[in-house]
C-alpha cells in the first residue's frame, strides 16, 4: 500500500512541481502564492444502496438478529484545514480533516427477559489527510475564483461497537467492546468557488472520496470492511500571504 501511495503521489504532484519550476525560471519565482484555508461543513457517508459488499454497517443491519440504526446517523460535522501553494492557475494542496459520530443502536427483535432493550453505541472516527491538485479556470484575483481538482486521501479511521450483544449460538446476552482501526487510501475529487476579499478568501466547496477500511472480522465484527466513501460540503475561509 505504501508503494502504491507513493506512486500515486508522484503521478498527482509531478505536473505541479514541473509547472512550478518552469514558472520560477521564467518569472524569478515571484508568482508563488500560499494560502492557509479553514473548512467547516458536513460529511455524509454513502447510503445503503451503494456501500461495498461485506461492509460492517450492512452486516449489522442485515444479520440474523439485526441492529436498529440508520447509516445516515453517522453523517455529521466536518472540520479541517489545508495549505495551498499556487503557481499561475495551478494549486497544490495538503489538508487535514476530522469527523466523529457516535450512534446508539439496539436489537430489532430481542430484549432482556424484563423487556428492556439490548443497547449498543456504534462510533466512527475519520481523520483524512489529503494531497490534491487544483485548477483555476479564471485568473487568480478575479471577482470569483471557481476551481476543480483531484488527488488522494489517506484516511486514518477507527470504528467501535460497545454495549451488550447476543451470542448467536446460545442466545446469551453479554457485555463487550469491539474496536478496529487502520488507514485507508483512495481517490478524492473536489470543486468549489471562492471570492477574494483583500488577502482573505471566502467560499464553498464539495468533495467526494472513496476508501475502504479492512480487517474488521479479525476484531470480532460481523463484516470485514468499513466503507468510508461519501461527500463533504464545506464552507471555507482562507488567508493568503
Amino acid at each position: 500500500m505504501r508503494k502504491g501511495l507513493l506512486f500515486t503521489l508522484v503521478l498527482v504532484l509531478a505536473p505541479v512541481v514541473a509547472h512550478a519550476q518552469i514558472y520560477q525560471v521564467g518569472s524569478g519565482g515571484n508568482d508563488g502564492h500560499s494560502t492557509v484555508q479553514f473548512n467547516v461543513g458536513y460529511f455524509a457517508l454513502k447510503g445503503l444502496d451503494s456501500r461495498v459488499a461485506d461492509d460492517v454497517l450492512l452486516s449489522d443491519l442485515q444479520s440474523g438478529q439485526p441492529l436498529v440504526f440508520e447509516v445516515k446517523d453517522f453523517n455529521g460535522v466536518h472540520v479541517g484545514g489545508e495549505y495551498l501553494l499556487g503557481f499561475g492557475r495551478v494549486e497544490d494542496g495538503v489538508g487535514l480533516g476530522f469527523t466523529q459520530r457516535t450512534v446508539p443502536s439496539l436489537y430489532q427483535n430481542l430484549t432482556h427477559s424484563n423487556g428492556s432493550e439490548i443497547e449498543q453505541d456504534l462510533k466512527l472516527r475519520t481523520i483524512p489527510v489529503t494531497f490534491t491538485v487544483r485548477f483555476l479556470p479564471l485568473e487568480r484575483g478575479s471577482v470569483v475564483e471557481p476551481y476543480f481538482g483531484a488527488g488522494i486521501a489517506a484516511i486514518r479511521w477507527r470504528y467501535s461497537e460497545v454495549g451488550e450483544f447476543v451470542d448467536a449460538v446460545d442466545s446469551s446476552i453479554f457485555p463487550a467492546r469491539y474496536t478496529a482501526d487502520g488507514t485507508a487510501v483512495g481517490p478524492t475529487v473536489l470543486g468549489g468557488i471562492r471570492a477574494p476579499v483583500s488577502n482573505w478568501t471566502v467560499g464553498g466547496e464539495v468533495r467526494w472520496q472513496k476508501a475502504e477500511g479492512k480487517g474488521l472480522l479479525d476484531a470480532g465484527f460481523l463484516g470485514d470492511k468499513i466503507d468510508l466513501g461519501g461527500w463533504t460540503t464545506n464552507f471555507t475561509v482562507g488567508v493568503r500571504f
